[in-house]
């Protein structure tokens, strides 16, 4: 069994996101986030998913495939969240780039959002 799927036959996903309007102190939900691998100098589509009303993603990694080393980017669909609720933002998607080194170990890349700035970092 690979480590990767030791983790999900642990019932924990390689890959969670959360998202927090630092604007309202309330968690982001309903904004799209896309999961992509670098794939030479082009980025290729690995899953979609949607966060749920407490802004996380709780298992952004699908079953297949397994994890690997590499380079990832996790694109948060932020314009389509501030338009519904009939705000500008300056920013209509944020991709958030980082190299995954050890396909064992969980990765959390969480969103601070507000219309005009954001900030993430490698949660836990």
């Amino acid at each position: 069994m690979t480590a990767s799927a030791g983790a999900f036959a642990a019932g924990q996903n390689p890959l969670s996101v959360h998202i927090l309007n630092q604007q309202t102190g309330t968690p982001a939900a309903g904004v799209s986030v896309v999961l992509e691998k670098k794939q030479g100098d082009s980025w290729e589509k690995i899953n979609t998913a949607t966060t749920d009303d407490d802004g996380r993603i709780k298992a952004l990694w699908p079953e297949k495939p397994a994890v690997t080393v590499g380079d990832y980017r996790v694109v948060f669909k932020t314009g389509s969240y501030f338009s519904a609720q009939k705000l500008d933002s300056f920013f209509p998607e944020i991709p958030v780039e980082f190299h995954i080194n050890k396909p064992d170990e969980h990765y959390h890349v969480p969103l601070l959002l507000s219309q005009y700035g954001y900030a993430t970092y490698r949660g836990s």
